[in-house]
């Protein structure tokens, strides 16, 4: 006997998976640095356990939804969208988790708002309550967002006035702002790669990294590709330049959008435009979004400059692994060239980036949304720096363009294992902590098996006497 799985089954396992994430987050989340439990203390113990406990119970619910939607009468897109909305809620009064990133949204908006260099000088510039939760490593780096995000997060520090409370409510509001536009260009996109939609919605909205990461992280990741998607979707119709505009206005949230471009121009020209016309509409459009956006953000052109922000030392992408490594061999042997081992490497990755672009688009440029998302993903893996909601960057757009199921089960299994791989307060993990979460995600697979094995029980039979 299979274990009976509905719409209202997984609905409500989700929402379980997240509302005890939400609750745990309350004593082992990215608190204000004043609310902070000591990581040894019973209270953040209780709650790592639960944030892996409610993470396995989303990632369980995800599973069986996908099943769902690949059986005989799957769900509606409409459906999927009261689906992630119900997820989501218990998330949108959490305190921040698996990063501290949304301290130095709020802190570079106040300095935008107060008129500051937020390209030129870090946080610790503007001092103050904001300033110092922002942590350590970053209080003196600039800015590496544009202008778009960072009049979004000015205009957000004027209204609260620089409330904590407040100004985290507000980002995460702007993340679902940005995720409700990322499900809606979803449906679109898919229908016009030949995708289902309900199986797009299912990878690329209801993704557990969306809902632990654009939402819960409340990372500014969601309204770039919000933007992006419905851009592309502008462009898919009869207008082209409103779609680079939106693709324009992403990238000034983060650069990668810009590739975008790149699929704006290929779809007009699918559509008919010459390729010359095509070209000239999208640049023109780009230009005057750019110079516009930053005139009214007032932050100046530094955003360009901004765009080789050093990142961490310590980072886990792929060629500062590389790097480290090298660089402590070559110590080993006593060379002089250890300490460009990392830039090397990093410069390797960035010529293997370009490269590898340039044979997706020449090899998919009938699908442009596709190469497009396998592009984003070439970044994030081998840029200099990268973090699991990265890999949202390309699997937002594969999920609406895939050309075969396998494809789609692959990166469901990426996601798997990302949505594991960062702790709840955004920090490096230490035995114990890691000792702790698997328990609670070993412990939320054994009430899962139990459930599992209880629904399978034959019923005892009608008469039947204890």
């Amino acid at each position: 006997m299979a274990f009976p799985v509905d719409l209202r089954r997984c609905q409500v396992l989700g929402l379980a998976g997240t509302a005890v994430l939400a609750l745990g987050g309350e004593t082992a989340g990215a608190l204000p640095a004043a609310d902070l439990f000591s990581p040894a203390s019973a209270q953040a113990a209780l709650g790592l356990v639960g944030v892996y406990f409610g993470v396995v119970l989303l990632i369980a619910a995800w599973l069986l939804l996908g099943k769902l939607i690949r059986g005989a009468e799957p769900p509606t897109p409409r459906s999927l969208f009261l689906v992630l909305a119900v997820w989501a809620a218990p998330l949108l009064l959490a305190p921040p988790l698996f990063s501290r990133d949304v301290y130095s949204y709020l802190a570079q908006g106040a300095m935008v708002d107060a008129h500051m260099d937020v390209y030129a000088h870090g946080p610790a510039t503007l001092g103050g309550p904001l300033a110092d939760e922002v942590a350590p490593l970053w209080q003196h780096t600039g800015a590496p967002y544009g202008p778009v995000f960072l009049a979004l997060a000015s205009g957000l520090s004027g209204l609260t006035r620089g409330e904590l409370p407040a100004g985290l409510f507000g980002m995460r509001l702007v993340a679902l702002l940005g995720v409700g536009l990322m499900a809606a260009a979803l449906p679109r996109l898919a229908r016009h790669s030949g995708a289902d939609p309900a199986a797009a919605l299912w990878l690329g909205a209801l993704n557990p990294l969306v809902l632990l990461h654009l939402v819960a992280g409340a990372h500014n990741d969601a309204i770039m590709l919000g933007l992006l998607g419905v851009g592309l979707v502008a462009a898919l119709g009869r207008w082209p330049v409103l779609g680079a505009v939106l693709v324009t206005l992403a990238a000034l949230v983060k650069a990668p959008a810009a590739l975008g471009l790149a699929a704006v121009v290929l779809l007009q020209i699918r559509a008919g435009h010459r390729p010359a016309k095509a070209v000239t509409t999208t640049v023109v459009a780009s230009a005057a979004t750019t110079v516009a956006a930053t005139a009214i953000a007032g932050t100046g052109y530094g955003w360009i400059g901004a765009l080789d922000t050093p990142v961490s030392a310590h980072n886990w992408a792929l060629t500062s692994l590389l790097g480290r490594a090298t660089g402590a061999l070559l110590e080993h042997l006593g060379s002089d060239l250890a300490p460009f081992a990392v830039p090397a490497w990093h410069a390797l990755g960035l010529a293997v980036t370009g490269a590898a672009i340039l044979a997706i688009w020449l090899r998919l440029r009938p699908s442009p949304v596709y190469a497009l998302g396998l592009s984003l993903a070439v970044v994030a893996a081998f840029g200099p720096a990268i973090r699991p909601w990265y890999a949202l960057w390309g699997l937002f757009l594969i999920a609406a363009a895939a050309p075969s199921t396998s494809v789609r089960h692959r990166v469901a299994a990426v996601t798997g294992v990302l949505a594991l791989a960062v702790l709840p307060s955004g920090g490096p993990a230490d035995i114990g902590q890691l000792v702790l979460a698997v328990s609670g995600g070993v412990l939320a697979i054994v009430v899962l098996w139990q459930a599992r094995q209880a629904a399978q029980a034959p019923a005892p039979a009608l008469g039947r006497t204890a």
